[in-house]
Formats: structure tokens, C-alpha cells, sequence
């Protein structure tokens, strides 16, 4: 398993020698900083955590600059944890780059999506309206709470509320391309999150 952080920058499409349009999303991907090592003994799991994206010293509290002090860097913005890796393969210190991975290989992208706001039961879950003439007053309600007992609302019930920004993974995106000078990496669809947000991306677990 082997891993990286990035940046949404945005949509754009590539041609095929066959002339096909293939639709890519652009993700700025590293350099990462591996700031720290975990191992059984000390913290019961492996992994390595990387870091991306230089934060302001003002807006950086004492434990995180000491923390990234230990791998000879500065605090950073987006820092999350790969895990199943071999950690023979990476220093405390290290720069991870985006030819990590290379043309061809499949990729798990997990983000944040987009907020949107509180939403209504069609907006968030997709119902069907109500009819919109011969002086029908219901149009967008939520329609019948069935036989709730005791006005107590069953958990997951599909009602209006907080939608978006939650934590999303497209599994098994093709890397269309990787230019390891400007450090971007080129994939095959859509992935979670607006532009300028940071993601996750991790070898695909499935074949």
C-alpha cells in the first residue's frame, strides 16, 4: 500500500492518440513530508503520517511546530495517515512526490464534499414531489411520518437536514497521467470535495 496528500485544483479533459476525450481531475499531489513513524510497539498499528502544505507560524500552535520540528520542517496544513505500508521504505524527514505513482495504476481518493447547507427530504434523499396543480398545497414537505410511537423519531429516518461535508472515498480511479515536474497527477472522473480542498489518495484496494 503506499499513499500521498493533494489539492483539488480542478477538471479538464485529455485526448486520446485515438482521439477519445477522456474527463480528468487535476490534483497538485506533494511534496509530502513524512513527520512521523508508527510502529506495534508504541502505538499498536503501522503507519506513516504525512504532511502538505506549509502553514503560517501565526496560526500555528507550539506542539504542532515542535512536531514537525522533529522531522526538519514546518507545520503543515493538511496531515493525515497511510496505513498496511512497509516502514522500511520511508525516514522521518522524507519527501514523498507524486511519480509515488505512475500511469496506468488504480487510486482511492478520499475527501471532503461540498456543503450544502440544510437541505429538504427531495434535495437530500431524492423524494418525489407532490402534485403542483388543481390546488394542491403540498409540493416539497416531507410527507407522512408513518406510525411514529411517542412523537420520537427512528434514527436515520429520511427527514430535511445538514447535508454534504462528510467524508467521501471514490474507490478504483485510473491515473491517466503524472507530471512529476510540477508534482500533478491527472485522474479518470470526479473526485469528492471543491476546488483548492485537500485529498487523500491511496492505492486502490480493489484488483
Amino acid at each position: 500500500m503506499k499513499g500521498i496528500l493533494g489539492k483539488k485544483l480542478g477538471m479538464t479533459q485529455v485526448f486520446t492518440p485515438e482521439g477519445n476525450v477522456i474527463p480528468v481531475t487535476v490534483i497538485e499531489a506533494g511534496p509530502c513530508v513524512v513527520l512521523q513513524k508508527k510502529d506495534l510497539e508504541n502505538d499498536g498499528y503501522e503507519a506513516v503520517q504525512l504532511g502538505f502544505a506549509d502553514k503560517k507560524k501565526s496560526r500555528s500552535n507550539q506542539p504542532a511546530a515542535g512536531h514537525a520540528k522533529k522531522a526538519n520542517t514546518t507545520p503543515k496544513r493538511y496531515v493525515r495517515e497511510i496505513r498496511g505500508i512497509n516502514l522500511g521504505e520511508y525516514e522521518v524527514g522524507q519527501t514523498v512526490n507524486a511519480d509515488l505513482f505512475a500511469q496506468g495504476e488504480f487510486v482511492d481518493v478520499t475527501g471532503i464534499s461540498k456543503g450544502k447547507g440544510f437541505a429538504g427530504v427531495i434535495k437530500r434523499w431524492g423524494q418525489s414531489t407532490g402534485p403542483n396543480t388543481h390546488g394542491s398545497r403540498y409540493h416539497r414537505g416531507p410527507g407522512s411520518m408513518g406510525s411514529i410511537q411517542a412523537n420520537r423519531v427512528p434514527k436515520g429516518k429520511h427527514l430535511p437536514g445538514h447535508m454534504g461535508t462528510e467524508t467521501v472515498t471514490i474507490q478504483k480511479l485510473e491515473v491517466i497521467r503524472v507530471d512529476a515536474e510540477r508534482n500533478v497527477i491527472l485522474v479518470k472522473g470526479s473526485i469528492p470535495g471543491p476546488k483548492n480542498g485537500f485529498v487523500k489518495i491511496k492505492q486502490s484496494v480493489k484488483s
